[in-house]
């Protein structure tokens, strides 16, 4: 029997990915940030966190790691990813009613080293800007 490697099962990706939002969640909610939803899917995908900053709709992707490398999973946030969830955005907003509302993409980079009980968090607020057909507002 060989041994596959952790990440690669799902049970594995599934509990690890929602160990890390839920790590997000807390560290916005201490920065001041109102969840609004987690989780939401539509057609397009999913968002991981909705949040309110300030009268701002935050959309948040969050990028995990074993590793204590953060730069890597913020880097894997490519243009294919911000296009997917520039409309997963807009899904939300118009579902919503939301579109005259100021908004923007976080990302949220989570190491978690396997000698740490908690983990390492980098937050990198107005990630990127919408791309695609529709631009968000500002």
């Amino acid at each position: 029997m060989s041994q596959e490697p952790q990440a690669r099962r799902p049970w594995w990706r599934r509990w690890f990915g929602t160990r890390s939002e839920r790590a997000a969640a807390r560290y916005l909610k201490r920065i001041g940030y109102r969840i609004l939803a987690r989780n939401i899917t539509c057609p397009h995908g999913e968002l991981d966190i909705v949040a309110l900053d300030e009268g701002c709709i935050v959309f948040v992707e969050v990028r995990s790691t074993e590793s204590a490398d953060t730069a890597r999973p913020a880097e894997s946030v490519n243009p294919a990813k911000r296009r997917r969830l520039t409309n997963l955005a807009l899904h939300f907003l118009q579902h919503h009613r939301l579109l005259g509302r100021p908004a923007r993409f976080d990302v949220l980079a989570i190491s978690w080293p396997a000698n740490q009980r908690k983990p390492e968090i980098v937050h990198h607020p107005s990630a990127f800007e919408a791309v695609g057909r529709f631009q968000m507002y500002s």
